[in-house]
C-alpha cells in the first residue's frame, strides 16, 4: 500500500516523541569516537514544510512540536532537540520539520553512515532532493525497508541504530516488525534497534511489543505517552510509543527526568500520561 504519506502527521506528537528518543540514542552513540551507521527502514521525506496542504489539513503539528517550540525552562535534552528543530527554521519561526533522516543526520560525523529506505515514489523523490550531493555518506533506496534491511546486517562498523517506523495501515506490519527484529537480531545481535508504535484500541499493538521484548527479556526500555483519553468509538490514534532493544544504559535515568515535562507539555486532556519499563542487563 502506497496511500500513507508522513507529512498529514508531521510534527505531531507522535514525532516528538520519536525522534527525541532517537536524539538521545544517537547522542550517546556519538560519545564514543567509533563510527556508526544508521538505518531508517521507512525514511519518508526527510524534511517537512508545515505550511503545506498535506501538514495543515489536520495541522498535528500545532499540538505537537509547536508547543514544544514556545516551550520554557526544558530539560537540557529536550532544549537541545528544539534547537536541532530551530536549526532548520530561521527567525526562530516553525516552518520546518526535519523528520529522522535530518535528526539522523545532525549528528552524523565524517566517519558515519546513513543508510534510508523510502517505498512511495512521491517521498523518495523528494528524500533524494533533501539529501543532494551527500556523497557517499548517505544512500537512498526506494523499497521497502523491511527488505532492505538484511544487506546493511551486519555494518562494517560493527556499531548500528536501527529505526523501524512503518505508517501500521496493514495489520501485517505488526507481524513484519517482529519478524524482521527476529532476524535482524540474528544477522546483528548488538545493534540498536528503535521500534516505533502507535497507541491504538486494537490488541495488535499489544501482542506486538510482548513479542519484542520476548526477543530480549533482559535488554529491552519501553517508552509510550498518552496524550488523550481514548475516544469512545474505539477509532483514533491516542499516543506512541518507542521499544528500543539494546538500548543506552543512560537512557532510563534521562527519560525519568524528561517525560514529566514532555507529557505535561503535549497533555490534551487530564488523563495523559507516560509509561517507562525497561530491564536492562
Amino acid at each position: 500500500m502506497l496511500s500513507y504519506r508522513h507529512a498529514f502527521h508531521a510534527g505531531n506528537h507522535a514525532d516528538v516523541l520519536k525522534h527525541y528518543v532517537l536524539s538521545l540514542v544517537l547522542d550517546y552513540f556519538n560519545q564514543k569516537p567509533k563510527p556508526y551507521w544508521v538505518i531508517d527502514t521507512h525514511a519518508g521525506a526527510g524534511i517537512y514544510a508545515l505550511s503545506s496542504d498535506f501538514s495543515q489539513k489536520n495541522a498535528e503539528f500545532e499540538a505537537g512540536i509547536a508547543r514544544l517550540f514556545k516551550a520554557e525552562n526544558l530539560p537540557k535534552s529536550l532544549a537541545d532537540f528544539v534547537k536541532l528543530v530551530k536549526n532548520h527554521n530561521a527567525n526562530n519561526c516553525l516552518n520546518l520539520y526535519p523528520g529522522s533522516p535530518k535528526i539522523a543526520e545532525a549528528f552524523l560525523r565524517d566517519n558515519d553512515k546513513l543508510r534510508l529506505f523510502e517505498l512511495h515514489p512521491s517521498d523518495c523523490k523528494l528524500l533524494l532532493e533533501n539529501f543532494n550531493a551527500k556523497g557517499r555518506q548517505v544512500k537512498i533506496e526506494m523499497q521497502d525497508g523491511f527488505n532492505g534491511i538484511k544487506a546493511c546486517l551486519p555494518p562494517p562498523t560493527k556499531r548500528a541504530v536501527v529505526l523501524i517506523d512503518p505508517p501500521y495501515e496493514l495489520k501485517e506490519d505488526y507481524l513484519r516488525v517482529v519478524d524482521t527484529i527476529k532476524d535482524s537480531l540474528k544477522r546483528f545481535e548488538t545493534g540498536t534497534y528503535c521500534i516505533w508504535y502507535p497507541l491504538l484500541q486494537r490488541p495488535e499493538i499489544a501482542t506486538m511489543q510482548q513479542a519484542l521484548i520476548s526477543l530480549r527479556p533482559n535488554n529491552y526500555l519501553d517508552v509510550s505517552l498518552n496524550v488523550v483519553s481514548p475516544n469512545p468509538d474505539g477509532f483514533g490514534m491516542f499516543g506512541s510509543g518507542m521499544l528500543i532493544i539494546n538500548p543506552p544504559w543512560t537512557l532510563p535515568k534521562i527519560l525519568e527526568g524528561t517525560m514529566p515535562v514532555l507529557c505535561d507539555t503535549l497533555a490534551l486532556d487530564k488523563n495523559a500520561h507516560f509509561t517507562l519499563s525497561q530491564n536492562i542487563s
